[in-house]
């Protein structure tokens, strides 16, 4: 049995080792992956994007971009600091020969849900503009797909954008609302969990040995995301934000502690924050813990990549 997926990403170095994963794990079916504004453009995440997929011999999946600017019209934070000028840590990938589809990401979301109705299932690992914007044009979209994994969001810890605010939602809260109010079952994979995961230099000198040019670039790629990092977290290691949201959506980890909880996006005041509330609506599977082998776990299949 396969897992027909669609990704939806804004391609720096978290989204290039998610990317690895799906091409790693077997009974993943990527089947298109549309871009967003966040850690770079929308255009250059879709060039990301295509060029990783051809380093691990998948350029036929068609990428389409999406949007650049959030629901309110606002541009993404400057993300240049962590994930480098062209959203890969600076590193020159080899130009795939396929181009972006000639359609908004929004319509290739719609018409690989209408072809595959009650199977698709949906990363996003960047701002939920895209998904937004997709259920406007659609409201049956929640029947269409199987089910929605987020990596976004800080419910019990601070955030990384503000003290409450985590980059994805914060980017455009209002497009995170609307997702999480939709009546399809959501995931969440939070900075609560991601943060506590992190691979280390052993993990990128085993891309580095690995040889093949994918895992090669995924390794180069580390060397600017732990400069980042060093100063922030006191070592030289990374959270597998985008990785993990993966491996969770493919059951490649096993997940300890996932409450179902009513959950809040803030758009006033403390925008981006993400909030317990019992009166919600809907109810969110939220990722608190996970196995404490789960960053070899994703370094095997990120590896398996080719």
């Amino acid at each position: 049995m396969s897992d027909p997926i669609y990704l939806d990403c804004d391609t720096g170095v978290d989204d290039a080792l998610a990317i690895a994963l799906l091409l790693g794990t077997p009974h993943a079916e990527l089947l298109g992956a549309g871009t967003v504004t966040g850690n770079t453009g929308a255009d250059q995440a879709a060039r990301n994007t295509l060029d990783l997929l051809a380093l691990g011999g998948r350029g036929g999946v068609p990428v389409a971009v999406g949007a650049r600017h959030a629901l309110d019209g606002s541009g993404a934070h400057d993300a240049s600091v962590v994930h480098g000028g062209n959203g890969v840590g600076g590193v020159e990938l080899p130009r795939a020969a396929a181009d972006p589809v000639p359609v908004p990401a929004v319509d290739l979301l719609l018409a690989l849900a209408r072809a595959r109705p009650g199977e698709l299932r949906v990363l996003a690992t960047g701002p939920l503009t895209n998904l937004a914007m997709a259920l406007r044009r659609e409201p049956r979209l929640p029947e269409l797909v199987r089910d929605v994994t987020v990596m976004g969001g800080a419910v019990r810890v601070p955030g990384n954008v503000t003290g409450h605010g985590e980059a994805n939602i914060a980017v455009d809260p209002e497009a995170a609302a609307e997702v999480l109010a939709a009546s399809w079952p959501v995931t969440l994979v939070p900075l609560d969990v991601t943060m506590r995961h992190r691979f280390g230099a052993a993990d990128q000198e085993a891309l580095r040995a690995h040889g093949t040019p994918l895992s090669t670039a995924l390794a180069a790629m580390l060397t600017g995301y732990f400069d980042y990092y060093e100063p922030v977290l006191g070592e030289r290691r990374v959270p597998l934000h985008d990785p993990l949201a993966a491996a969770v959506l493919l059951g490649a980890v096993d997940v300890s502690d996932a409450p179902m909880l009513g959950l809040r996006v803030e758009v006033d005041g403390r925008r981006g924050a993400v909030v317990e509330d019992a009166s919600a609506a809907r109810q969110t599977r939220v990722v608190l813990g996970v196995a404490d082998d789960t960053v070899p776990r994703i370094r095997e299949l990120v590896l398996a990549a080719g």
